[in-house]
């Protein structure tokens, strides 16, 4: 960040204030490093991410971070937890904002305009997933990354909270435990598929007007990848909220019978 002046640069009195918990901004608290983490990372990616860089925007030494995350791994777990926490103020707001959820999340595809509660609520939660995720898409990595490197108990609260809130809907939805685990393993890979697709990497040339050079097509052998060259153009477009409602629907449907 800006100088900090002499007196901080030598480890004066003015100094000494480096390696507490008061920044620039105010005293640091776990949310405010958490927020800060996420700025960084949505700005330049996740590879700028580290206690050094976190401390320096907030105006302290690295080490004054540890009491809130007490390593770069706890860091990255804490950028997970503030999606969670992000995606339950979205989900709260949307519940409140006119009587009901934001346009965003309840015209997709009709999928919220009629059905039971549970599916109504399922269905908001994919819509909500989706759209947090899309505002922070240098984030969405960790999603598989620390969900592969952390078990379940050791997952932050805001986590498990959104495993729970998905668990009580399938069980309103009737499901005895068994399958209401096949459900969630079912609407977690398809939600955060998804998204993955959505996200994924597809413009060779942003630069290139004409479509098949701007994806690179002729970087791919027409021998052997005839389908993938002819369909890349179809792929390379998102298939937004009403894709994830369709196969949704279609995924809730799989494991309740008669489903509306």
């Amino acid at each position: 960040m800006a100088n900090k002046g002499k007196g901080a640069e030598r480890g004066g009195k003015e100094g000494g204030r480096r390696s507490g918990d008061r920044g620039h901004y105010g005293r640091l608290s776990r949310e405010r490093v958490l927020a800060t983490a996420l700025e960084l990372v949505d700005r330049e990616g996740l590879s700028a991410l580290s206690m050094r860089r976190v401390g320096a925007e907030l105006g302290v030494e690295a080490m004054a971070l540890y009491r809130y995350a007490p390593s770069k791994d706890a860091l990255l777990d804490g950028l997970v937890e503030a999606l969670f926490i992000e995606l339950q103020e979205y989900l709260d707001d949307a519940a409140t904002a006119a009587g009901g959820p934001d346009d965003a999340v309840a015209t997709a595809a009709g999928a919220l305009a009629e059905g039971p509660q549970w599916r109504t609520e399922l269905h908001r939660i994919a819509q909500a997933t989706y759209q947090v995720a899309l505002a922070h898409p240098q984030v969405v990595p960790l999603l598989a990354t620390r969900m592969l490197a952390v078990p379940l108990a050791r997952r932050p609260l805001a986590v498990l909270m959104d495993h729970e809130r998905v668990l009580e809907l399938l069980e309103q939805a009737g499901l005895d435990e068994e399958k209401a685990s096949m459900a969630f393993r079912a609407f977690t890979s398809w939600v955060l598929g998804y998204i993955f697709v959505e996200l994924r990497a597809m413009v060779d040339n942003p630069e290139e007007s004409d479509p098949a050079f701007r994806l690179g097509l002729h970087r791919m052998p027409v021998q052997e990848l005839p389908l993938l060259r002819k369909t890349a153009p179809a792929l390379a477009e998102h298939g937004g909220p009403e894709g994830l409602a369709a196969g949704l629907a279609a995924l809730l449907d799989r494991f309740v019978t008669n489903a509306a």
